[in-house]
């Protein structure tokens, strides 16, 4: 075998998917390649005139010929990939190869072989395109997981808004992002975050009338997404709806925006309002990112709408409940009434605590706390059938063990079998402090001295009301300048504290009251509350009831 072509065939590997190609040892063309002029459609002149680099894509020419000119100065393997231009103007993937033969020390020749990758790269590509699409899809519905997840937790209609914001600058990159409510009667939308907003500015305060054009009022419309990838897009759009075309240049041109998203926020088919996300630069909008919003607005709708209903339950409830509690506490020789009551969070259901107070047919005082587990208007509705027992019970037949046994008739009668309803009640006699208490599973009142010593009662707890039980009473002492307290478990008891510790905690508490303070009762019920409550979120409702006998003051001394 010729020696120089034993060469040329040990440096290449020879395959049917190999172009072979040959170079002079400075890299000039020397031999036809066929099959390479096959594909490109080049004449032999043209080829051979350093035309294969004329084929290469022009954004791959020059780096191409720079590593080719490198190989050609170091004499080593020329290894590259790029795109030819083929004879139908289209262009295919090409790997090279290319090795330095070399004859006593010098090179002779280059030979060199391309492959065509074309199927390969675009497996490649393919599977990219794939791995990009499945993470993007797992990215999405990482994300709406995500803001279902912190709108399930939501309870106000503020608290979902906040969520709303979050998530369109999280999950969508939104420069601004707006909510608006509808109000069907007024036909506008309301805006309840704006964030820059300013397709409300030309309207009265922070509306949109469904008749003025907006992303907004189009969604709601339509009921259907809205999509401005740019600005063109937008102003096509709305104009098409019946807008104002100066109106719409002068508001494209200073806000600063540059594309949009626009959502109705829909309920059983019902409009409640829109969303509306922009964005300072062109947006572009995928099918499957179209998916994702408008399951993102379903999200949002169902928790608008259920956290508006809360809202409406909410004030029902915390009037009703108000509504029950005394206006005031009745004024006593001898005896000094107080009371402090605080709701548990606004972001909480209201509960069904509640106190009274009332002057007894014989001339002492009843004082109550009660309270009825659960949560809304059930809770309140409960409380104040039992508080209305309690008064009528009390004015027949005074004594604890006696009202506590009719309001186990009256429980068992009126209220659900799964209803857990508590109280302390006492009857005192004014100026002695002498009395009697009997508790319903309910937390026991703490005696405070007007030195600042705390004693919690240790009466039987008893057992809620309606539970099978033998009420009993147990006599119970305020002396003259001490102080009982009747409270709600939300006063000593949440979710970083259990009962065991709040009560600990609420007699050490009262060590720390200056004279002043144990001296009067309001000021006292302020001491304790305040430092009870410090650094704890409360998570239910706080009821207080102080009954203070004042100090017995000695006669003045007759002048002779």
């Amino acid at each position: 075998m010729d020696l120089r072509l034993y060469d040329r065939l040990a440096g290449v590997i020879d395959a049917q998917s190999h172009i072979l190609w040959v170079t002079s040892p400075t890299g000039a063309v020397v031999e036809d390649a066929p099959q390479w002029r096959a594909i490109t459609g080049q004449g032999l002149e043209e080829y051979l005139a350093n035309g294969w680099l004329e084929v290469v894509h022009p954004e791959e020419r020059q780096q191409t010929e720079e590593a080719w000119r490198e190989a050609l100065r170091g004499r080593t393997m020329f290894e590259w990939n790029y795109r030819v231009r083929t004879r139908a103007s289209g262009y295919r993937h090409f790997e090279v190869r290319a090795v330095p033969i070399i004859r006593h020390g010098r090179v002779v020749e280059w030979v060199g072989a391309n492959t065509d990758v074309t199927q390969q790269r675009e497996a490649e590509e393919m599977r990219g395109r794939l791995t990009d699409q499945l993470g993007a899809a797992a990215l999405r519905t990482a994300r709406l997981q995500g803001a279902t997840a912190q709108l399930a937790e939501a309870l106000t209609v503020e608290q979902v808004v906040q969520v709303i914001i979050d998530v369109g600058r999280t999950a969508l990159s939104a420069d601004r992002s707006t909510v608006a409510l509808l109000d069907p009667d007024r036909a506008v939308l309301e805006v309840i975050s704006d964030q820059g907003f300013l397709e409300a500015s030309r309207s009265t305060g922070d509306e949109i009338p469904l008749s003025r054009s907006s992303v907004m009022t189009r969604a709601v419309d339509s009921r259907k997404p809205v999509f401005a990838e740019s600005l063109e897009s937008l102003k096509a759009q709305l104009l098409d709806a019946g807008g104002d075309e100066e109106n719409l240049a002068d508001h494209l041109l200073h806000n600063g925006e540059r594309s949009w998203i626009g959502l109705p926020l829909l309920a059983a088919g019902r409009a409640l309002g829109a969303l509306r996300f922009s964005f300072t630069r062109p947006q572009r909008i995928s099918p499957e990112d179209a998916v994702f919003l408008e399951a993102l607005a379903g999200q949002c709708a169902l928790a608008i709408e259920r956290a508006t209903l809360f809202e409406r339950e909410h004030r029902t409830a915390e009037m009703l409940q108000r509504s029950l509690l005394p206006d005031r506490l009745p004024v006593v020789k001898g005896l000094v009434l107080a009371q402090r009551f605080r709701s548990g969070s606004r972001h909480v259901q209201v509960g069904g605590d509640w106190y009274d107070a009332f002057v007894l047919q014989d001339g002492q005082v009843a004082a109550v706390v009660g309270d009825v587990m659960g949560k809304g208007v059930p809770a309140a509705a409960s409380m104040g059938r039992i508080r209305n027992a309690v008064r009528a019970l009390a004015l027949t037949n005074p004594p604890p063990a006696a009202v506590l046994t009719g309001l186990d008739r009256v429980f068992e009668a009126t209220e659900e079998e799964d209803q857990v309803t508590t109280l302390a009640y006492m009857v005192i006699e004014p100026v002695t402090g002498e009395g009697t208490l009997a508790l319903a599973g309910h937390p026991p009142p703490i005696l405070i001295s007007a030195q600042g010593t705390a004693v919690l009662s240790d009466v039987e707890a008893g057992t809620p009301l309606g539970w099978p039980t033998s009420r009993r009473q147990f006599r119970f002492k305020v002396p003259p300048g001490s102080t009982a307290v009747l409270y709600s478990d939300g006063l000593v008891e949440n979710r970083k504290r259990d009962l065991d510790a709040g009560l600990a905690e609420l007699c050490s508490i009262v060590i720390e009251a200056p004279p002043e303070v144990l001296s009067s009762p309001h000021m006292l019920l302020d001491f304790l509350v305040d430092r009870m409550l410090s650094g704890y979120e409360p998570d239910d409702d706080v009821t207080v009831l102080a009954v203070h006998v004042p100090a017995l003051t000695a006669p003045a001394e007759r002048a002779d």
